[in-house]
Parts: structure tokens; C-alpha cells; sequence
């Protein structure tokens, strides 16, 4: 990659913009400058104060074919090659482009962002009584050129024609690199004309502007890198955005089809085909670009009989080396596969987005059964694959480092999972859980919080009220979620603390019904409510109390600490179940002596409400 640092004028700019050898990468984001940041950047043009670098990516690179699109207000024939690809200075050049060419009219917004056309002009005389008055000289003004108030009755200012203009001395700024001289010589006050071209409009026309130059040899992960570094007051480019572009140049698929191939409408049909699914709202653009990688690299390496072979990968830079006949290759199976995951989580009592423990483990658990085929479904390799599952969740493995641990995943995962006897993934060799953990899992922000949820309802968990499975059906049905077993007002009154009150071990998941009837009253009475409500016995409740690993004599006696101390305990052996471990006991049975004090009364006056939640 080679680079140039030429200056410009502005109106070379300008004309560029407008003829189409400047155009906009499609990976560009849209227009977005509100209306007084356009009226201060023509006020720096006018002062003559610079306003930093652009940076142009020339054309020609036949391994690199963005699409190119027009600077938005400018509208070129179709096919209009471009000669530069805008990559830093969009915001500016297009407000430039709009305000000072063409009818000067700009399509912004305010600043409670309500959508708006504007002209800009500047009052000549006060702009020449003294420098530091441009910027009050320079005014914005509705696109038709007048200027109303008393909802639009009365009309303060009609700027709407050149000798209205005139008659007021506002000189149109998007005549400033255009036909300024006709309106000058028209003014009735010669000097004033006189003076202000002077003083402004010569000045303007040699009005330079720095550019980085980058050379046609500059490949797709540096353009994304530069991008990065220069685009720091916008939203980061995402590689999804930069393949758009790429594949929507694609001369092969243009040539085949007749039309540049849109990726992000692509995307959207691949929404569209998981509508069904809405556990699969969590998958990302980027993640289904990233298991599109790490089958297309899987595919070089398994080829590949060197001593050397390319590495299986699921990073940034191998992304942006994907073609557009890598993606087609893999993408309707994995869009099957992705639909296979979203079955495999709801098998595991995970039925809403907002309960997936790790949006991003879905990547490689899609891509592995691409790999396995209808074998991720056999029993044995079903097993392997949902142990695995619970290793990552509960070893808590996906929070980081996660494209190195995909890889690690697709190398081992399919192989162990047909074949015991094949080495672990180190997913699975990795995990690991505490006792302790129990203790600090106390909200849906970790993914262990979710993963033991959904575990216990994958072990059988039945609403108390109705005796229903809380099955994908009821669990909308019953409007199921996450709720205190002893009620957040009893602890409070009773003197738990936060640590034990709000962990998962005091936590499980039953209906709105079942909830709003625990309300904030102890378990001896709340019991004692629901037997009859839904007329039944104590057996029979403590039945059902039991699905939730509960333990129902420490449950009617209002026995907190004994509650906590068995269902930690029966909650460990439900991990050591999962992911195929030992849990290390690291609190012991009952409480331990360093947490006896956390069960001294403490005022919570925040939660002393009755406990619905």
C-alpha cells in the first residue's frame, strides 16, 4: 500500500463530487450532519481556517472492486465510473457539495434531529465589518428561502429570488463556486460587491483542502484499518458493511446475473427464513459471516497437503478475504444450521433471546453441525455435542478471546462428538464451577445465571399453580420467567443479605400466576395460598416444589439457611451432571463461618415492596 498527500482546491472538490470521480465506498454510512454543524463548517470555509484532511482511495485495483454510490444529492447517469473512493470526510464534502453547488438547498436535520431542508447564506455587510463577525454573518434558512414565524402566517425574511437577495444583502452561498459574478454586477451598492469578492469570494477560490492519496495496490483489510483509525467521530466499520461493498462488486455475479449482488439484503432473507425462530434474534450479520469463515478455512486447511496448510480461522482479517463465491457456497447450510441450533436450544428449556446464554456460542454450534451433518442428531453425538454446550455456559467460556476458542471448537468438536475416545475439545477440558459461584450468579447478565435456569427446567420443572411442563408452549402461555422463591421483602424483613437473597440458588422459573401469589409473604403462608387456590395438598405441592430442586420441610419452616445450604448443593450436582465434572465445594455444607454475618438485618429500603418480581 503506497499513499500521496496532495492538496486540492475546494472547488476541484466540488467538481469532482458532482461529476462522479468522487464517489462513496457502499460500505459508507448515510448523511448525517445536522443543520448548525453544516453552517459552522461554512463559516470555516469563509475565515479561510482549515477543516483537515480527506482521505481518497483511487480506483483500478481489480482484486478490490467496491461498489461505488454518489455523494448523496449528487445524481449521476448509471454506470458512472468513479475515479476516487471517498473514505474519511463524507459528512463535510457532501455538506459542502450540497450547500455550495446545484440549488444550495441541504437535506438535514435540527438538533432534536426533525428532518429539514436549508439554504445558507451570508449577510455581506456584517461579514465585512470585522472578521470575528462571520460566523453571526452567516445564517440558515428554510429551503424555499423564506423565513416565517407565527406558524408560518407572517414572513419575516424572503430570500426566495436573486433581487430579493439582493435588496437585502445576502449573498446565496451556493453561488460561491458558481455563477457569483452575474449576481455581484446586479447589485445596486457596487462597492459593497466590490468588497466582498474581495474579501471572500476570491479568497474561496483558492481554498485548499490536504487529501491522503491511497494508491490502487491498498487491499480490503487495510482500507478497513484506515477507515477505523480516520473515522473515530463515527460509528466503527464492521466487516459485514465492507463485504457489502465487495460483493456488490462482484464482476463474476454481475456478469452471470445482470445485478450486483446485495448482501444486506441477502441478510435480510436470511431473517426472514428464521422468522420462525425468534431465539435467533441474537445472531449477528458478522456472526454469520464469522461460521462462513470458519467453514470456507476449514475447507483450505482439510485440502491442503503441505507441511503448512492455512489455519482454520474465524478472525477479522480472514473474513475480509471471503469471496462472494465462498459465501454462497456455505450459506444455505448454514442457515439451515442455525435453525438446528435454535431447535437444539429449545430441547435445553431456551425458548427467548433474551435467555440464550451466549449469543456468540451459537457461531460454532452452527458451523459444527454443517460439519456433522444429520450425524449431530444420532444419540451419542447428540450427548457429546449438548455436554460441550454446557461446558462453554457454565465454565463460563464465551465472555472472551471467543474467535480462538471457535476454532478451537470446529477442530475438536465434530471429531470427539462422533468419537469418544478422540481428545476433548478444550471447551470441555476447560470448564470448571465453584460452589462459591452460586453465590455471585445473581442476575441474566451472566450466562451461567441463564444456563442453570434453563437447566432446571430441562430437568423436569412443573408450575406449581397448574402443574403444567414449562414446556415452549406454556412458557409463553403462563408468561414464565426468573422469580424469588423466598420473596425479596421476607429476606429483607428477615435480615438475608443481597449476596443470598438476589443468587440463582434463591431463584427459579414459574409463571406470572404462580408469582403474583407468592407476593412478599413467607413460604409457610404463601405454600399455604397456593394449596388453596389450586386445591390440592400438601403432598402434592411438595411434589411439584421438588421438580425445582427444592427442598419443601426447609421451604413450610421458613428455613432459609438450610433452604440455601440443599439446594446449593443439589444445584452443584446438576453442574457436575452438565458439563461431566466435579464441582469443587469451596463453602461446605450449611453456612460457613465467614458467612454467617451476611445474614445480620441490613435496612433495604428500596426493596421493601411487595416482592412481585
Amino acid at each position: 500500500m503506497g499513499f500521496l498527500t496532495p492538496m486540492y482546491e475546494l472547488g476541484e472538490y466540488l467538481a469532482w463530487t458532482r461529476s462522479g470521480d468522487i464517489q462513496l465506498p457502499d460500505f459508507q454510512r448515510g448523511y448525517k450532519w445536522e443543520d448548525e454543524r453544516i453552517r459552522q463548517l461554512l463559516v470555516t470555509v469563509l475565515r479561510g481556517h482549515p477543516l483537515g484532511a480527506v482521505m481518497l482511495l483511487k480506483t483500478g485495483n481489480s482484486q478490490v472492486r467496491f461498489k461505488p454510490r454518489a455523494v448523496e444529492g449528487v445524481d449521476l447517469a448509471k454506470g458512472t465510473e468513479a475515479k476516487f473512493l471517498l473514505l474519511d470526510g463524507q459528512q463535510r464534502l457532501t455538506s459542502l457539495t450540497q450547500a455550495l453547488s446545484g440549488d444550495g438547498v441541504v437535506a438535514t436535520k435540527d438538533s432534536r434531529g426533525k428532518l429539514l431542508d436549508r439554504r445558507y447564506f451570508v449577510h455581506m455587510a456584517t461579514a465585512l465589518t470585522d472578521a470575528s463577525r462571520v460566523d453571526e454573518a452567516v445564517i440558515s434558512i428554510p429551503g424555499d428561502g423564506v423565513v416565517r414565524t407565527n406558524f408560518g402566517k407572517d414572513v419575516v425574511l424572503d430570500l426566495s429570488g436573486d433581487d430579493k437577495q439582493r435588496e437585502h444583502g445576502y449573498f446565496p452561498l451556493n453561488l460561491l463556486y458558481g455563477d457569483y459574478m452575474s449576481w455581484i454586477l446586479e447589485l445596486d451598492d457596487r462597492e459593497l460587491g466590490k468588497d466582498f469578492h474581495k474579501a471572500f469570494i476570491n479568497p474561496a477560490t483558492t481554498y485548499d483542502i490536504p487529501a491522503i492519496v491511497l494508491d490502487e495496490d491498498t487491499d480490503k483489510a487495510a482500507v478497513a484499518t484506515v477507515f477505523e483509525k480516520v473515522n473515530i467521530g463515527g460509528l466503527p466499520l464492521n466487516v459485514f458493511e465492507l463485504l457489502t461493498a465487495v460483493f456488490a462488486g462482484d464482476a463474476e455475479h454481475y456478469a452471470k446475473t445482470k445485478e450486483d449482488f446485495r448482501l444486506n439484503d441477502d441478510w435480510k432473507d436470511t431473517q426472514q427464513h428464521w422468522s420462525h425462530h425468534p431465539v435467533l434474534a441474537v445472531v449477528e450479520s458478522t456472526d454469520f459471516l464469522q461460521a462462513v469463515t470458519m467453514l470456507t478455512t476449514r475447507k483450505r486447511n482439510l485440502a491442503d497437503c503441505s507441511d503448512r496448510p492455512p489455519a482454520i480461522s474465524a478472525k477479522r482479517e480472514d473474513i475480509l478475504k471471503l469471496t462472494l463465491a465462498d459465501y454462497l457456497e456455505w450459506r444455505d447450510a448454514l442457515r439451515e444450521a442455525f435453525i438446528w441450533a435454535a431447535t437444539f436450544l429449545a430441547d435445553r428449556h431456551i425458548f427467548g433471546s433474551r435467555n440464550v446464554p451466549y449469543a456468540k456460542q451459537l457461531v460454532p454450534l452452527a458451523a459444527i453441525r454443517v460439519v456433522l451433518g444429520n450425524d449431530a442428531d444420532l444419540i451419542a453425538v447428540k450427548d457429546r455435542i449438548v455436554r460441550w454446550f454446557w461446558c462453554g455456559v457454565l465454565g463460563e467460556l464465551y465472555g472472551s478471546a471467543i474467535e480462538t476458542r471457535f476454532v478451537r471448537d470446529i477442530e475438536a468438536v465434530p471429531a470427539w462428538a462422533k468419537d469418544a475416545t478422540a481428545p476433548a475439545p478444550r471447551t470441555v477440558q476447560d470448564a470448571n464451577f465453584t460452589e462459591s459461584r452460586l453465590h455471585s450468579l445473581r442476575t441474566r447478565n451472566a450466562a451461567a445465571y441463564k444456563g442453570l435456569a434453563a437447566l432446571i427446567l430441562s430437568g423436569g420443572a412443573r408450575d406449581w399453580m397448574e402443574d403444567k411442563a414449562l414446556d415452549k408452549v406454556q412458557y409463553l402461555d403462563l408468561a414464565v420467567d426468573i422469580h424469588h422463591v423466598f420473596p425479596q421483602k421476607w429476606c429483607a424483613e428477615n435480615g438475608v443479605d443481597d449476596e443470598h437473597r438476589e443468587s440463582i440458588v434463591n431463584k427459579t422459573t414459574i409463571s406470572a400466576r404462580t408469582n403474583r401469589t407468592i407476593g412478599g409473604d413467607a413460604p409457610s403462608a404463601y405454600l399455604g395460598l397456593i394449596e388453596n387456590r389450586a386445591q390440592i395438598n400438601s403432598q402434592r405441592l411438595d411434589e411439584l416444589l421438588a421438580t425445582h430442586l427444592v427442598d419443601p420441610p426447609a421451604l413450610r419452616a421458613d428455613d432459609f439457611a438450610t433452604y440455601f445450604a440443599a439446594r446449593r448443593e443439589s444445584l452443584c450436582q446438576l453442574v457436575e451432571a452438565a458439563i461431566g465434572k466435579s464441582v469443587q465445594r469451596d463453602i461446605g455444607q450449611g453456612l460457613a463461618a465467614e458467612d454467617s454475618a451476611q445474614f445480620e438485618p441490613e435496612v433495604l429500603a428500596n426493596e421493601m415492596d411487595e416482592e412481585l418480581n
